[in-house]
């Protein structure tokens, strides 16, 4: 009975549907995190009767087909872009993106990862690394006399030195975003890669035209919804539950048939 297997892999749709949500739910405090969504495809028809085949010698041909379908797939696991809340820290070197980019970060590799979590900080040397202490940008170092650092939303980062009156331009932030930023890859510690299904970063100064702006103190919250994704964790599992009927049913209709006698 194909029943069984088209079944089958309905419940594995869904077990990765309630992966999917699992893992946004365990990431609702991740900062820069963006939320994920399982997308899926049927598989493939068998043709009982095709639509369009001759029914008889006088050329008449059949309106409409027989086709049964075989069960469900997993296509693709999208990533929604959008905007996470801004939460104030007043830490001077978290950095929250307002619009479309992402922070270049410099990997010991020698390769360029992306993120959007900008929870800053400084190394020994007074250079701008990430928690992890990987290099942002192309190298943003604060002088050691600066009594403070101001960072606008140009992405400028302006020291204040002792002595000084006017302050000073240190580094510049970019931005670097993607033709479809859809196809980057995750590669976890909020690090993305790009991949020839994102294209090339085009790196540009924030705010300027297609590019967000940057605000000093604050950081970019996950843009996970609580309340949608446990409304469709109750939704995947029904339909996990439903399949699985499905399978009984079809179990008990197999075991009918091995009673009957001749």
């Amino acid at each position: 009975m194909r029943s069984l297997h088209i079944a089958g892999t309905g419940m594995m749709a869904q077990q990765t549907n309630v992966e999917v949500i699992s893992n946004n739910i365990a990431n609702m405090s991740t900062t820069g995190y963006k939320r994920r969504r399982a997308e899926f495809q049927d598989l493939i028809y068998q043709n009982l009767r095709r639509g369009g085949s001759q029914s008889s010698d006088q050329g008449t041909v059949l309106p409409s087909g027989a086709q049964l379908g075989l069960g469900v797939k997993t296509a693709a696991i999208y990533r929604i872009s959008e905007q996470g809340n801004l939460s104030q820290t007043e830490n001077t070197f978290d950095v929250a993106i307002r619009g479309n980019g992402l922070f270049p970060v410099q990997l010991p590799s020698g390769e360029t990862a992306y993120t959007r979590a900008g929870t800053f900080g400084l190394s020994a040397a007074g250079t701008m690394v990430t928690v992890d202490g990987f290099q942002v940008g192309g190298g943003i170092t604060i002088p050691a006399g600066a009594r403070d650092v101001t960072i606008n939303a140009a992405g400028e980062v302006l020291a204040k030195m002792d002595g000084q009156t006017a302050l000073q331009n240190v580094g510049q932030l970019q931005l670097a975003v993607f033709a479809n930023e859809g196809g980057l890859e995750a590669v976890g510690d909020n690090m993305l890669m790009a991949t020839p299904a994102s294209g090339d970063a085009q790196l540009g100064n924030p705010g300027a035209v297609g590019y967000g702006q940057v605000l000093q103190g604050f950081v970019e919250t996950s843009n996970v919804n609580v309340v949608q994704e446990i409304t469709n964790l109750i939704t995947a599992q029904r339909a996990y539950e439903m399949n699985s009927k499905v399978i009984t049913a079809s179990d008990e209709m197999l075991s009918t048939l091995s009673r009957m006698r001749g």
